[in-house]
């Protein structure tokens, strides 16, 4: 007796994932460093100076780490409640943060104690930001008001209160120090000129904005709140260029590359994405184990940190090309194929005695079921859940192994209404997938002619046949439209290729006719 083979899982080619010089440039990242604060991580500021040290925000603190440490460097802890926004200064020697009550606080980064503490506001301060002269601080509060405060006299200088709720984003401009715009939870975003009382221009984000960020050139703006990042041109006042919606939740902050190149956005669903600046496509994506809060970038793209929400700070640094080539050492000292096939090949000798040891084959459920001649249970077995939508070529290739046998009409009879509903469902989802069309055109048309007689009985099954029919006409309107389309390129194609004359042998002239020929060719008109 012939033995059961199994059946034969037709392999379909896999569309793999595009290898891109982004994708090569932002993989070659190491494992990430982990480290736990004492909160949620609010905000990543880098120091624009070597050895470009970055300050990171979390609950009460302000630590300071270095580029490789994983301990702080430095730590600011002159907090009573919640603080927000430490930021660097231009030249790395001062660092500003606000703070849940109120009060912002200037401190030397060399030094333990606040050099300076602003009082005005009068609800918390999450934005603080330096003008570009470093004589000036930017301030933005949740009551409703922004403001800019002197250093060296610790005197408010201008106030702004044209936002009706929390101002919770702001950036100073680096080019002039009287511009600077923030972006509040009321929806917009105001661009301010000290040398003027009121804001200069406006812009609609449509969602509670959460981070602004300017291009170097400052022509551009991107602005995040909600699942948005909108670019807006504020050359041409505030003109808006695109809008992407590629998050599932809430965009928290913005980054750009160190050539400007690349754009990074933060979200609460877990991922950081990289877009293309110059037609704002995603180049590459970061997975994370919590909510997104903040994102800093290092100098040269060295090391891409996060803060988390679940209080993790996530530091990736990037391999250097020595490490590049231990890897790939390590990788040609893994055993070779010949190592795997060692004895395969033996050839046992005349007086040797060859003891075979038998091999259980290992079937799958529906091949059991099919040995067993229980063409419907092998049916249902291909249409359990996790093979229907991982895997639906094995239910394809089950289906046309019981054709093959002739048993499939078999198969499909003598179902339930639950049974039939998980069939059907499966037809909706794959009958116009080009791979199985064929398969499961005839699958269609049997369980038609099967279960016609009880259309009308189950509301379910009648729901299901009414979309599989609505399916199967949009799919031939689009076959049509195709076809249509596809004899306009043919006629398209067929005219512009050039007109070549072709010799009749025995003829030096087109169409066998003479230099003398052409003249007597042509009827002429005699007088009566």
């Amino acid at each position: 007796m012939a033995s059961f083979k199994p059946t034969k899982i037709q392999v379909y080619p896999k569309l793999g994932e595009k290898v891109t010089q982004d994708t090569l440039y932002w993989k070659n990242y190491k494992a990430p460093i982990q480290i736990k604060e004492f909160g949620a991580v609010t905000n990543i500021n880098y120091s624009p100076l070597a050895p470009h040290n970055y300050a990171v925000t979390a609950y009460t603190r302000i630590h300071i780490y270095g580029p490789f440490s994983q301990e702080p460097v430095k730590t600011f802890s002159r907090f009573k409640e919640t603080a927000y926004s430490g930021r660097f200064r231009s030249d790395g020697q001062l660092l500003v943060a606000g703070c849940e009550d109120s009060v912002v606080r200037l401190f030397d980064v060399s030094g333990k104690g606040a050099l300076r503490m602003f009082k005005g506001h009068s609800k918390a301060v999450h934005v603080t930001d330096f003008t570009s002269d470093r004589y000036q601080i930017l301030t933005g509060s949740d009551d409703y008001s922004c403001r800019l405060w002197d250093i060296p006299n610790a005197a408010e200088l201008s106030f702004f209160k044209e936002h009706t709720d929390y101002v919770r984003c702001g950036i100073a401009s680096k080019l002039n120090r009287d511009i600077f715009i923030t972006g509040s939870y009321d929806h917009t975003l105001k661009v301010f000129d000290a040398r003027v009382d009121k804001s200069v221009m406006t812009m609609d984000h449509g969602h509670p904005v959460e981070s602004v960020l300017l291009y170097p050139s400052e022509g551009l703006l991107v602005s995040a709140g909600g699942r948005y990042v909108k670019v807006w041109d504020l050359l041409k006042g505030g003109q808006a260029l695109v809008s992407l919606k590629n998050h599932h939740k809430t965009v928290t902050c913005l980054c750009l590359s160190s050539n400007g190149q690349r754009l990074l956005s933060g979200s609460l669903d877990r991922h950081v994405k990289v877009y293309n600046t110059t037609n704002y496509r995603v180049v590459h994506n970061f997975d994370y184990s919590a909510s997104i809060l903040s994102l800093g970038l290092a100098p040269d793209d060295e090391s891409i940190v996060v803060g988390m929400t679940n209080s993790v700070l996530s530091i990736k640094h990037r391999k250097s090309p020595e490490e590049n080539k231990e890897v790939s050492g390590q990788r040609r000292k893994q055993p070779t194929y010949r190592v795997f096939v060692k004895g395969k090949n033996y050839v046992p000798k005349q007086d040797d005695y060859l003891v075979s040891k038998p091999v259980k084959q290992h079937f799958a459920k529906y091949d059991v079921q099919l040995k067993r001649f229980n063409v419907s249970k092998a049916l249902d077995t291909a249409l359990e859940s996790w093979t229907k939508f991982r895997k639906p070529e094995i239910t394809v290739a089950v289906i046309k192994e019981l054709d093959r046998r002739g048993t499939l009409k078999n198969a499909l009879a003598g179902r339930d209404e639950q049974k039939l509903s998980q069939l059907l469902n499966f037809l909706i989802g794959n009958v116009v997938d080009t791979r199985f069309t064929p398969v499961l055109v005839t699958v269609a048309d049997m369980i038609l002619d099967i279960y016609q007689s009880v259309v009308g009985q189950s509301p379910v099954v009648d729901r299901q046949f009414v979309r599989l029919q609505e399916l199967l006409e949009r799919e031939v309107d689009y076959q049509q439209e195709l076809l249509e389309v596809l004899g306009m390129l043919d006629t398209l194609f067929a005219t512009s290729l050039p007109r070549k004359e072709v010799l009749c042998p025995g003829s030096s002239r087109p169409n066998g006719l003479t230099q003398g020929d052409v003249g007597a060719s042509v009827p002429q008109l005699q007088a009566a």
